[in-house]
């Protein structure tokens, strides 16, 4: 396995959640990540969510947008919001132009770390799957600010006249 291919880990214990992205993580971890939103959802007696970013290499777009998923996942259910550990500027910036501190806490260094981080099975996804994520994970951007609605509108743009031609 490559340093450069992407990978998720997870542990979670007291209520504290944490996913930590490690190098380049693409589309092809999505629905992984799909599936962590959607535990999180569900996850009783959660009271934090922290992801951690520092050994991410690159996260592409539809990552984020699962990533802005996750916070919507427990929205109004964490007395504060989830925090997102990044100690790179550029991936900081990108936090902040698309609108990720709205929805996020972002910090530099977490307060606690895990002992154990389980790395997540990628969970396998389908071309179909693959695109409906895809375009999920943009619209969800689109939602969180303007500069995201203008940036990634032509993609869901031609993902939904995509998807409208393999329906039919």
């Amino acid at each position: 396995m490559t340093t450069g291919e992407g990978r998720i880990k997870a542990a979670y214990e007291a209520g504290v959640f944490v996913l930590k992205l490690c190098g380049d993580v693409r589309l092809t971890l999505c629905a992984t990540l799909d599936n962590e939103a959607q535990r999180l959802a569900d996850m009783p007696g959660l009271k934090s969510v922290i992801v951690d970013l520092r050994e991410a290499t690159n996260v592409d777009s539809t990552a984020l947008g699962f990533l802005a998923k996750v916070a919507m996942a427990v929205q109004g259910r964490l007395t504060h919001p989830p925090t997102i550990v990044a100690d790179h500027p550029d991936v900081r910036r990108m936090l902040d132009v698309m609108g990720f501190s709205r929805f996020f806490t972002l910090v530099q260094a977490p307060l606690v770390e895990p002992d154990e981080l389980a790395e997540l099975p990628q969970v396998p996804a389908d071309e179909t799957g693959m695109q409906q994520r895809i375009l999920e994970a943009h619209r969800i951007l689109m939602r969180m600010n303007e500069h995201n609605r203008e940036q990634f509108q032509p993609l869901v743009e031609l993902l939904e006249a995509q998807e409208s031609k393999s329906t039919h």
